[in-house]
């Protein structure tokens, strides 16, 4: 897996928020925004919050006296979450590290995460801090995706990429897409910290309006694009191309619908 994995820099955070963002990511927080809303929690915190898709719904969904505490170890994905709620009230934003919070045992009654934990290197470690810094009772809401055979979108892009590099493909798609079997995570959350775990799978079938935007993030939306540049020799605009073309092949003729799957996992607190 690439060590870069979690490093959404420079121009990716723009091309996450507006070619990923409406075709896999919110819907997906408009079902996490929902379930922690259910909880009636007071105090917030959000972690791997990226460019605040799933932030700008908690806000509108939350408490208006609830506060919430936005996070993600990578500040310039965090500028665009602040540039979005900047005329929100109750919201802080911090860079956080989930294996090293900077925050008091017991702070929150609610910590939420969208399609984070995958990325976080010690998982087990991330977990445990999230229940230190959970009041007795609060919950830990977030999703992860289910494998890739489940989401041919990323196994589309990730074929696409490898047939450019044969020798030595690129592995970003092999992080997000590795952690989709529930009894793998349930294994890295510890039995003395959680009460309580429950998992739902939810499906979607999701139409892909704008083809062509959808395979140019799916190359300039994460760090494979990164991948790319650092071998050389092919021109990112031309993995984007194979994937529009793989992504029309499996999925067309217009419009374009595909399935997504996640796992929702809610955890409890002791």
């Amino acid at each position: 897996m690439p060590d870069n994995s979690a490093s959404f820099t420079g121009d990716i955070p723009s091309h996450y928020d507006s070619g990923l963002g409406p075709v896999i990511f919110y819907n997906y927080a408009d079902d996490l925004a929902a379930r922690c809303r259910s909880l009636a929690p007071q105090k917030v915190l959000e972690l791997a919050a990226g460019t605040g898709i799933v932030s700008q719904r908690l806000r509108r969904r939350l408490a208006p006296d609830c506060t919430l505490t936005v996070t993600d170890l990578n500040e310039p994905m965090l500028q665009l979450a602040m540039a979005k709620l900047s005329d929100t009230t109750n919201v802080t934003f911090q860079p956080a590290d989930a294996m090293a919070l900077p925050f008091a045992d017991g702070s929150f009654d609610l910590i939420a995460c969208q399609f984070g934990v995958m990325f976080f290197p010690d998982k087990a470690a991330a977990f445990r801090e999230a229940a230190r810094v959970l009041k007795p009772g609060g919950h830990y809401v977030f999703n992860v995706w289910a494998p890739m055979a489940k989401n041919p979108f990323a196994e589309i892009a990730d074929l696409a990429a490898a047939e450019f590099f044969p020798a030595d493909p690129p592995g970003f798609y092999k992080v997000p897409f590795h952690y989709g079997d529930p009894e793998s995570v349930k294994g890295d959350l510890n039995d003395d910290d959680w009460s309580g775990i429950r998992h739902e799978t939810v499906r979607q079938d999701k139409t892909i309006d704008d083809p062509e935007k959808f395979a140019e993030a799916l190359v300039y939306g994460n760090p494979m694009i990164d991948e790319i540049r650092s071998r050389g020799g092919v021109d990112p605009d031309e993995v984007a191309s194979a994937i529009l073309d793989a992504l029309r092949g499996r999925f067309g003729p217009p419009p374009l619908r595909m399935p997504l799957e996640a796992v929702v996992f809610t955890c409890r607190r002791h």
